[in-house]
C-alpha cells in the first residue's frame, strides 16, 4: 500500500480504463487467480485504509453504497470485514439486486447470510434524496462502491441525483477504486461525481488522476493498493 501524493509517479504504474480491464483479465485467465480472490484482496486493503485513517469516524455507523457490478462487490466485502472488526455497518444497494452476478453476488449472498443491515434504494423514486438522508443519518463515514472505472459516456440522471445527494451531507467518503461519476481516463466528472476524502485505487494510479490535477477535488488522498498480484 502506497499513498500517491501527486508529486511524482516514480514507483507507480499508470493505467487507462482498457489497461485496467486487460490487467484483470490477465490475472484471472493467465495467472489463474479467481476473480473472487482478487476482489477479496482489493477490499481487504481498502478496509485497512478505513481502519487506519478513519478510525474516529468508524466509531459511528458506516454506510456503504454498493452498485450492482464488481465495484459493489468490493463494497460487500468491505462491509463484511468492517463488521468483523466490530464496526456497525449498513449496506445500501443502488439498483436492482437481481442484476448482481458473478463474484459480486458471491459476496452479496455472504452479507445476506450474515444478516448485515441492507436496504435497496429505488433510484427512480421521487423521494430519493429523502431516502439517502434516512440512510446516512447517524453515520460517521460513507463508502462509495457504486460505479467503477468502466463508467463511460453520460451519467444517468438518477445516479447524478444520488451522487449529489450523498455529497450534500458533508460526511467523509472513501471511494473504492475511483469516485463514482469520475471518468477514469480524463479525470473529469461525467456531469457530477463523488467528492471523496480518500480514494483507494487498485493496482495503479488511474490515467485521469495523473493527467488532470482537477481530479484531486474528487479523489481526496489517493492510496494505491494491490489485489494480490502486481504488474510486471
Amino acid at each position: 500500500m502506497q499513498e500517491w501524493t501527486g508529486d511524482s509517479l516514480d514507483g507507480f504504474f499508470v493505467m487507462s480504463r482498457e489497461e485496467v480491464r486487460g490487467f484483470d483479465a490477465w490475472a484471472i485467465s493467465t495467472m489463474g487467480i479467481p476473480g473472487v480472490v482478487l476482489m477479496e484482496n482489493a477490499a481487504k486493503n481498502c478496509t485497512s485504509v478505513i481502519l487506519e485513517h478513519f478510525s474516529e469516524a468508524c466509531g459511528q455507523e458506516v454506510c456503504i453504497f454498493c452498485g450492482t457490478g464488481n465495484n459493489g462487490g468490493d463494497g460487500f466485502v468491505i462491509a463484511r470485514q468492517l463488521f468483523n472488526h466490530g464496526i456497525s455497518v449498513r449496506i445500501v444497494i443502488c439498483g436492482d439486486p437481481a442484476k448482481i452476478s458473478g463474484d459480486a453476488k458471491v459476496n452479496y449472498d455472504i452479507c445476506r447470510k450474515m444478516n448485515l443491515l441492507m436496504t435497496v434504494l429505488e433510484l427512480e423514486s421521487p423521494d430519493l434524496c429523502r431516502d439517502v438522508e434516512t440512510q446516512v443519518t447517524g453515520c460517521g463515514l460513507l463508502v462509495d462502491a457504486m460505479l467503477g472505472t468502466g463508467l463511460n459516456g453520460e451519467l444517468k440522471e438518477s445516479y447524478a441525483l444520488l451522487i449529489s445527494s450523498i455529497n450534500s451531507h458533508n460526511l467523509p467518503i472513501v471511494a473504492v477504486d475511483i469516485p463514482s461519476g469520475l471518468d477514469c481516463d480524463t479525470g473529469l466528472p461525467l456531469l457530477v461525481c463523488i467528492e471523496a476524502a480518500a480514494t483507494v485505487t487498485f493496482v495503479a494510479v488511474k490515467k485521469g488522476f495523473a493527467e488532470c490535477s482537477q481530479s484531486r477535488q474528487a479523489t481526496g488522498r489517493i492510496f494505491v493498493a494491490d489485489i494480490g498480484i502486481t504488474p510486471t
